[in-house]
């Protein structure tokens, strides 16, 4: 009797081993590199995938890539900026190994038009143009420091720092020729203006002008 059931056992073992090994034998190891066709580059990151079949591999940057398929299966190899190509595996094969060397051409891919914007919405849109500040061009540069330049001329002709005081631009402009002068005689004693007789004589003048008279 346990000869019987032994006898069973191992006829079923070698149904499925042989049922096995007849599925083993359409499996195909494949693999090989692919290259663009005008300069034989490797192209990496190539999509391959076997049609009808969730399965597939990605070539490494190399363009390598190795995949175990069946024969008869389509295979398909794609990558940006290169045309789609499709290889039909032999059934023809002695061996359970297939090597390839995949060419691809370039394609040009003209990608549509994309504006983006900064605002969400067309209300947003129009409250920002309306409220844009557009910058000056040259020539209103131009006309805005000569605008200054002539109101700055007018207001030094007829301020008088005697009834109103030195304003900033004056005590500035004392502040850095003070600075100046000190710097220029540096190590070496200043010049008196009393010994000058140039200020002596416009100090003659004046007080004959009677420029220092209190006026009421």
């Amino acid at each position: 009797m346990n000869r019987k059931y032994a006898f069973i056992i191992a006829l079923l073992m070698a149904t499925a081993c042989a049922q096995a090994q007849h599925r083993d034998d359409g499996l195909v190891q494949f693999s090989g590199v692919i290259v663009t066709a005008d300069s034989l580059r490797p192209v990496p990151f190539t999509h391959i995938l076997v049609e009808k079949t969730n399965r597939g591999t990605t070539s490494d940057y190399f363009g390598f890539f190795s995949i175990v398929v069946h024969k008869k299966d389509i295979i398909h190899f794609s990558a940006v900026g290169f045309k789609k190509v499709e290889f039909r595996i032999p059934d023809t094969l002695s061996e359970n190994r297939y090597s390839l060397i995949q060419v691809m051409t370039s394609d040009t891919i003209m990608l549509a038009e994309t504006v983006i914007y900064p605002w969400p919405t067309k209300e947003q849109f129009r409250q920002a143009f309306i409220k844009l500040d557009v910058p000056d061009d040259d020539l209103e540069i131009m006309r805005k420091n000569l605008a200054y330049l002539e109101l700055r001329d007018r207001r030094d002709k007829n301020y008088n720092p005697d009834l109103y005081g030195m304003d900033a631009a004056m005590n500035y402009r004392n502040y850095v020729d003070n600075y100046t002068n000190k710097m220029y005689y540096a190590g070496q004693a200043m010049p008196n203006s009393l010994l000058d007789p140039l200020a002596w004589l416009k100090f003659i003048k004046a007080w004959k002008r009677g420029d220092f008279k209190k006026k009421y």
